[in-house]
């Protein structure tokens, strides 16, 4: 056994969002030749939205007519007519092929007429610029959009007047969107969902939304069903820029069951609005500048403001998911505790299959420290489907990565060596780094004495 910490490491790495850029040594660059290739997704495949559409609109309203910030918007905005985007800076090669993926689920999935020009101003301009530069500018962001600017210069020379304010904005013309291209291929492409579909539409985000990048949680990276629902119903023809909350509301049941004739079916679901003290009580606890003993105690408080809503949904789990988190080197036992009062919550809420193969990953990893993995087998193939649906690389590398060292206790050496393998395609996309690749993908066993090759 290489021990609880070695297995609990592969866990932690699921939860990571972004990879520090490295040196990368030619040593390195050498062992890359060899390694199989960097791996990517290709045809989408998300899953419709499982809620009613009364609650559908109800959530369109949030999103559209609010701030993160809680700040409340006068009108509705969005694009008039086709929508051009740029990509300028200094782009990688899979800044552009997702920019394209995207792109196209844009046009096939939300209807919006957005194409991509080479040259003139566009509607949005991407830039791509360091890791540092953002950080200069806002030190949290890895990535962000703001209203009428096409540079990081101009923005950051105007980032102070009034055009440079969401509240102030009663119509869309011209935005930027600023994305690091030092960080790995996975981070780059989120940071172009998540902004990109802002910039289109939502400027909110909503912790009770269970399937959608709309939510500060960050279990989903890419554009789901619902996020590209909301989309379409922006762009669509019973609405225009400069209406109110109001007018919206009116029209909107109409739209959404032209879009989304199923939601009409479903039986809406009671929601609670998420309280700013819930929020920040998540954001605390998750936050990378608290000692550990203050984040565990602002989850706990997240947790009981949970208890105290009566929440039975994905928000009552997500602080036991980050006690057990934050538990799982000092106290495992006590960690796998808490994931279990969170798949308790998440099991009975529709939707949340990505939550949950989050938990899988850290139960799975126990299990292989115990000596048990492979009991963990059926959990871990559940959800390395899942995460091949949602597209989250660095997850599904690491899900494989446990899935190879079950196989290996189970004495299917062969077939441990295949799917170690076939991880490293995943984690050169999802981590970046093939230092932190290597970190993540060496001992790989081998087939047998006398047949050591490839």
């Amino acid at each position: 056994m290489r021990g609880l910490a070695a297995f609990c490491l592969l866990a932690a790495m699921a939860g990571c969002t972004s990879v520090p850029p490295v040196e990368q040594p030619t040593r390195v660059q050498a062992i890359e030749a060899v390694l199989p290739p960097t791996k990517s997704f290709t045809a989408a495949r998300p899953l419709p939205p499982a809620r009613s559409n009364t609650n559908i609109a109800a959530d369109f309203l949030d999103l559209h007519f609010e701030l993160e910030s809680g700040t409340p918007l006068p009108v509705f905005t969005r694009f008039e007519g086709p929508v051009t985007v740029r990509l300028t800076g200094t782009p990688t090669g899979t800044m552009q092929t997702d920019l394209n993926r995207l792109l196209n689920r844009l046009r096939r999935e939300a209807g919006v007429d957005i194409q991509q020009i080479s040259e003139g101003t566009a509607n949005i301009t991407i830039e791509a610029v360091s890791q540092q530069d953002i950080h200069r500018i806002l030190p949290q962001a890895a990535c962000f959009v703001v209203p009428n600017s096409s540079s990081l210069e101009e923005y950051r020379s105007d980032r102070r007047k009034r055009k440079s304010s969401w509240t102030e904005l009663t119509s869309r013309e011209r935005l930027g969107i600023f994305i690091p291209y030092d960080v790995s291929p996975q981070e780059i492409r989120d940071c172009l969902h998540e902004e990109l579909a802002q910039a289109l539409g939502p400027l909110n985000d909503l912790y009770h939304l269970p399937d959608s990048v709309f939510n500060d949680d960050n279990f989903h990276t890419v554009l789901t069903g619902f996020d590209m629902l909301i989309l379409r119903a922006t762009y669509a023809p019973e609405l225009r820029t400069g209406m109110t909350r109001e007018q919206v509301a009116q029209v909107l049941p109409g739209v959404l069951s032209r879009l989304n004739p199923r939601g009409d079916r479903l039986q809406p679901q009671p929601l609670t609005d998420t309280p700013r003290a819930w929020i920040r009580s998540v954001q605390r606890a998750v936050g990378s500048g608290g000692a550990t003993g203050r984040r565990v105690r602002a989850a706990q408080e997240a947790a009981r403001i949970g208890q105290e809503e009566g929440w039975t949904d994905h928000r009552r789990a997500y602080p036991h998911y980050l006690m057990g988190r934050m538990g799982q080197f000092d106290n495992p036992e006590a960690a796998q505790r808490q994931f279990d009062i969170a798949l308790q919550y998440l099991n009975a809420t529709p939707g949340t299959e990505v939550q949950r193969a989050y938990i899988t990953a850290q139960t799975a990893a126990f299990a292989l420290a115990r000596g048990q993995g492979p009991d963990a087998l059926p959990d871990l193939d559940q959800a390395i489907d899942v995460m091949m649906r949602a597209e989250n690389a660095a997850l599904l590398a690491t899900l494989m990565l446990l899935k190879s060292e079950a196989l290996r206790q189970a004495g299917r050496l062969d077939q441990a060596r295949a799917v170690r393998l076939d991880s490293i395609g995943w984690a050169r996309y999802g981590f970046g780094s093939d230092v932190v690749v290597r970190s993540v993908t060496q001992g790989l066993p081998q087939r047998s004495a006398s047949n050591t090759n490839g």
